[in-house]
């Protein structure tokens, strides 16, 4: 369970990827409030993202597993 800053009018209903046939997405972040995507993931095509502001996580170090995710991904991309 994480604590995220959040500050958005707009999110992905839950509900509304039921619909999509594709099932390559991956839900990783969930608001446990709304029941609102929080985070998403598409491994074929090295994508994620999330809907939070992780720098602005309770702690200093709370959220850097997505920075070091992201990099990780943009080195391997490189190589």
């Amino acid at each position: 369970v994480e604590v995220t800053t959040q500050n958005h009018g707009f999110s992905v209903d839950v509900e509304s990827l039921e619909d999509i046939r594709d099932t390559s997405h991956k839900i990783t972040h969930l608001n446990l409030n709304d029941r609102t995507i929080e985070g998403i993931e598409y491994p074929d095509i090295s994508a994620f993202t999330v809907q939070h502001h992780p720098e602005a996580g309770p702690g200093p170090h709370d959220s850097r597993y997505i920075f070091d995710r992201f990099t990780k991904l943009i080195d391997d991309f490189k190589n």
